[in-house]
C-alpha cells in the first residue's frame, strides 16, 4: 500500500512548473499518439460475413494500417503516429472511408460484444499467407482457439498509444538528479505511469465503457451472472464495460501471472517466465496434429503478447524480433492502453473529446508520484477495476483506497480537480481550451451516471424493444451509409491503393525468398523466449 508524502503530492506541481515555460512547453506536442481499432465485418443484417479478407485491402499481413485481428472477420485499423491525436482521428476516418469502398455487400459491427455469432467451428481464424512469418501469426490463432474459444476472440476494443518526447524525460531527469542512463530513466518512468494507470483506471472504465450488455447467444451457454433483459440480450444494470469484465477475454491461467511490478525488469522476467512455463492441460490440446501446427508451444503463453494486459509498455520490434528482446536491448519507448471499449455512438468507436481527456489522464500518471507497488495494492487496484466494470453506476459504489473506503463519485471527483492543472497545461501549448473542456464533460459523467456511455446505451437498447442486436445493428447500418456517402478523395485513394499494392508484393517476396522449413523456423523462434537475457539481466542488477 502506498501513501502519499508531501514530496509526493509536489511531485506533479513541480513536473507541471519546469515545463510550463515557453522554452520547454513545446515538448509536451513532441510525443506520438496513436489509434488502433478492432472491427468485426458483417453484412447488411448483422451477421458475421465468413469470407476472406477483402483483396482490395492488401495483404493482412503487411500493410501497416489495414489488417486483421483474431479473425479473417475482425478487422485492425491502425493509424500511424501522430503528435496530435485530431490527425490520428482524421486519418482514422480516411481508414474507414477507403475500406468500404473496398466492402461487397457488408459493414463493419460499430460496438464491442460482437454480433450473433455462427458456431464455433464456423467462424474463420485470421490467414496470412504461407511465409513463414505469416504462419506463425495463423498458429498462434490456432492456439488462442484451443485456449479460450473462438468467440472470445471476437470481442472488439481501442487501443490507445501514447509516447512522450525523449527530450521531455531528459529534462526530468536532469531537474531531478538521476544520473542513469537516459534509456532506463524513460523505461522506469513509464512503468511508472502504468502502475499509476492501475490505481486509477476504474475511473476510465466508468466515464467511457460502453457494453453494459450483450448478446444472449454469445456466452454458449456458460454460466455467468447477468440478467435478462429479453429473449436475445443479457446485460447487468449497472454495469460500465462487461467487455472488461470476467465474461471478457480473461484466463484464469494468467492470474497471477504478471504480479505488482516495480520495474521494467520484474516485468520482463514474469513474461519470459510464462513463455517458458509448461502448463499440462495445454500440453493435452496437443502441439500438433500430424504435420499441422495447432500452437506454438503448450505454455502458460504461446508468446508474450497473449498476456492480457489494460496497459502495456512497448517498443517498436525489428523483424523477427520478439517483445521482450526488444524491450531488453533498447527500452520501453511508448504504452499501448487497451480497456477502452468501441463507443457505439462513434462512427470511429472513439471521439476527440475522449482523447483529448486520455491525453489529460495519462500525462496525469506520468507526471504524478508513483509509489512502488505490492500485492496488497495489487489486489486492491483489480477490485476497484472490477466493482466499476459490473457495478459502475450502482449509487453509493465505495471503492478502496489505500485500505479505506470511498466513493467512486468523492474518488473520481478528486481526480478530476487534481488533473485540471494539466489540462490548463495542454491547452495553453496547444492555444485552446480542448483538454479543459473534456475534462468538464467527464466531470458532469460522475455527476450525473445516466449521462455516461453505458448508461445511455442500455436507453438506446430499451428503445430497440430491448433487444442488443438490434441496437447494434442499427447503429452499424447508420454509420455504414454516411462512409459510404463520403468516398476518399483521389489522393485518399491513390495512397491507400498504393499501400495495398505494395503490401502485397512485400508478402509475394517474403513467400518466394524464405529459406528452411516452417518446422525449422517454429523451433528457432521457440527457442528465443529472451528469458536467459531477461533473467542474466536480472541477477545482475539485484
Amino acid at each position: 500500500m502506498f501513501n502519499l508524502t508531501s514530496s509526493h503530492r509536489n511531485l506533479l506541481q513541480q513536473r507541471l512548473t519546469l515545463i510550463d515555460n515557453p522554452q520547454h512547453r513545446p515538448l509536451l506536442q513532441q510525443g506520438l499518439r496513436g489509434i488502433e481499432r478492432e472491427t468485426l465485418r458483417v453484412d447488411m443484417q448483422g451477421k458475421l460475413k465468413l469470407t476472406p479478407h477483402p483483396a482490395g485491402l492488401g495483404s493482412a499481413l503487411t500493410n501497416p494500417q489495414i489488417t486483421t485481428d483474431y479473425s479473417e472477420s475482425l478487422l485492425e485499423f491502425i493509424t500511424p503516429a501522430e503528435q496530435d491525436i485530431a490527425i490520428a482521428l482524421a486519418k482514422l476516418d480516411s481508414i474507414h472511408r477507403y475500406s468500404y469502398t473496398k466492402f461487397n455487400g457488408e459493414m463493419l459491427w460499430n460496438n464491442s460484444m460482437p454480433c450473433k455469432l455462427p458456431p464455433e467451428q464456423d467462424i474463420p481464424i485470421a490467414w496470412y499467407g504461407h511465409s513463414h512469418i505469416g504462419m506463425i501469426k495463423h498458429v498462434y490463432r490456432r492456439g488462442l482457439a484451443l485456449r479460450y474459444g473462438k468467440s472470445m476472440q471476437c470481442i472488439a476494443g481501442i487501443h490507445y498509444n501514447y509516447s512522450l518526447s525523449e527530450d521531455l524525460w531528459k529534462l526530468f531527469a536532469n531537474a531531478e538528479n538521476d544520473h542513469s542512463r537516459p534509456q532506463d530513466y524513460q523505461s522506469e518512468s513509464y512503468i511508472a505511469l502504468i502502475r499509476n494507470f492501475h490505481r486509477y483506471s476504474w475511473l476510465l472504465m466508468y466515464l467511457f465503457g460502453a457494453s453494459p450488455a450483450l448478446a444472449k447467444d454469445f456466452l454458449r451457454n456458460r454460466q455467468h451472472n447477468l440478467e435478462t433483459l429479453s429473449d436475445d440480450t443479457l446485460y447487468l444494470p449497472y454495469a460500465t464495460s462487461l467487455r472488461m469484465s470476467d465474461l471478457g477475454y480473461q484466463n484464469n491461467v494468467q492470474d497471477g501471472l504478471v504480479p505488482p511490478y516495480n520495474t521494467l525488469m520484474e516485468y520482463m522476467r514474469s513474461l519470459s517466465l510464462a513463455v517458458r512455463k509448461p502448463h499440462p492441460p495445454y500440453a493435452k490440446l496437443g502441439i500438433k496434429q500430424g504435420d499441422e501446427w495447432m500452437q506454438i508451444n503448450s505454455n502458460v503463453l504461446q508468446i508474450e503478447n497473449e498476456f492480457y494486459a489494460t496497459i502495456r509498455p512497448k517498443r517498436v520490434i525489428k523483424s523477427g524480433e520478439r517483445p521482450v528482446e526488444a524491450l531488453c536491448a533498447r527500452g520501453v519507448q511508448y504504452i499501448e492502453v487497451r480497456c477502452m471499449d468501441v463507443n457505439p455512438f462513434e462512427p470511429l468507436g472513439i471521439d476527440l473529446k475522449s482523447s483529448r481527456f486520455l491525453d489529460t489522464f495519462l500525462l496525469f500518471c506520468a507526471f504524478n508520484s508513483s509509489p512502488l507497488t505490492n500485492q496488497i495494492e495489487g489486489d486492491e487496484n483489480l477490485s476497484n477495476f472490477a466493482l466499476t466494470v459490473k457495478y459502475g453506476r450502482q449509487p453509493g459504489l465505495m471503492l478502496q483506497q489505500n485500505g479505506q473506503a470511498i466513493s467512486l463519485q468523492a474518488w473520481g471527483k478528486n481526480l478530476l480537480d487534481q488533473m485540471q492543472a494539466v489540462a490548463e497545461l495542454l491547452d495553453r501549448q496547444h492555444g485552446f481550451n480542448e483538454h479543459q473542456e473534456s475534462l468538464a464533460v467527464q466531470a458532469q459523467k460522475l455527476a450525473d451516471p445516466d449521462s455516461t456511455p453505458s448508461a445511455q446505451v442500455l436507453a438506446a437498447i430499451k428503445s430497440y424493444g430491448n433487444s442488443f442486436e438490434q441496437f447494434a445493428l442499427a447503429q452499424s447500418q447508420q454509420f455504414a451509409e454516411e462512409f459510404r456517402s463520403k468516398t476518399p478523395n483521389p489522393t485518399e485513394l491513390a495512397y491507400f491503393d498504393q499501400l495495398a499494392a505494395e503490401s502485397i508484393a512485400e508478402q509475394v517476396a517474403m513467400e518466394k525468398n524464405q529459406t528452411g522449413s516452417f518446422d525449422e523456423f517454429i523451433e528457432d523462434y521457440r527457442s528465443r523466449t529472451s528469458s536467459q537475457l531477461c533473467c542474466e539481466a536480472a541477477s545482475a542488477s539485484e
